[in-house]
């Protein structure tokens, strides 16, 4: 458990905490193939093939956003600092791919299927057997252009199946019928899906939108919670780094912004995060009291 650092270095500079993506170097790509039949290319034996942000320059620097103990409630603040705007949109439309698709294999496909085939086969109406071939690839790469996601190599990441899934829950909001229709609001979080959205009765008062959970140490934590504690320029205690818009409903877990892309392989340490823009629209939605219900889990996870 952490304590609280010095609200000095809130003024020093924040652009020196680079998302793990970046982390790995930049990555030069290549002239793209013929887009006719695509070619599959298999990765390197032995090489764990990471998944990279797929257009250069991609995947925005963003801060650690959640702390590691997310059990006990935030520490009250220590003082009115406001949080930084966002320096610029971040373009949660970039695809991330396995290193060795990017490069020499320019935008072709890749052999490799990711966690995310299955998924993105049933919501594409394909045949659900989690394996690429190049039919696959062909139909993920038409999504891909439609929805404007870059590079349309045809790899099922978790952009596209992030994307796929929004689309179907804006025809289809809870085919499950999991988010329980009270008289009052609820904020409903649908793990399996990386979802949220907000009811009240029978109508959607905050629409459906792509959400980041928990990753594997951190699982962000089912059943019925309440908002505690709002807190618009919150900053982590720990970390001394911001976590906008943060609305508490267990412990140090909490809605709020993100500044980086969304839909990345990773996931939070516990948190609900949201894209800024999300973020300050869900904060004018919900007030203290307010019921959140979370179900499923992870998808990888």
């Amino acid at each position: 458990m952490g304590g609280v650092t010095s609200w000095r270095s809130r003024t020093a500079p924040l652009f020196l905490v680079l998302a793990a993506s970046l982390a790995l170097g930049p990555v030069a790509l290549a002239a793209p193939p013929d887009p006719g039949t695509p070619v599959l290319a298999a990765p390197p034996v032995g090489d764990p093939d990471p998944l990279v942000p797929g257009v250069v320059g991609a995947g925005s620097a963003e801060y650690p956003m959640d702390t590691p103990d997310q059990v006990l409630p935030p520490l009250p603040p220590e003082g009115d600092v406001p949080v930084p705007e966002p320096e610029e949109e971040v373009d949660e439309l970039v695809e991330y791919l396995p290193r060795s698709a990017v490069g020499a294999a320019g935008t072709a496909c890749t052999a490799k299927a990711s966690t995310y085939q299955r998924r993105v086969e049933r919501l594409l109406g394909l045949r659900v057997d989690g394996k690429q071939s190049a039919a696959d690839c062909r139909a993920i790469r038409a999504f891909q252009v439609k929805e404007k996601i870059k590079p349309a190599a045809g790899y099922a990441g978790p952009v596209t199946w992030a994307r796929a899934e929004l689309l179907a829950a804006r025809k289809n909001l809870d085919p499950g019928r999991r988010c329980p229709v009270k008289t009052y609001a609820v904020a409903c979080v649908d793990l399996d899906r990386q979802l949220m959205w907000v009811r009240k009765g029978k109508k959607v008062t905050y629409q459906v939108v792509n959400v980041r959970t928990g990753r594997p140490g951190y699982a962000t934590r089912t059943g019925w919670h309440t908002v505690y504690w709002r807190h618009k320029d919150h900053w982590s205690s720990i970390y001394d780094t911001p976590m906008p818009y943060a609305q508490f409903f267990s412990g140090g877990q909490a809605f709020h912004a993100v500044y980086g892309q969304l839909a990345t392989p990773g996931g939070s340490r516990g948190c609900v995060n949201l894209s800024y823009a999300d973020a300050r629209k869900l904060w004018g939605v919900l007030r203290k009291g307010d019921r959140v219900y979370i179900w499923g889990k992870r998808p990888g996870h």
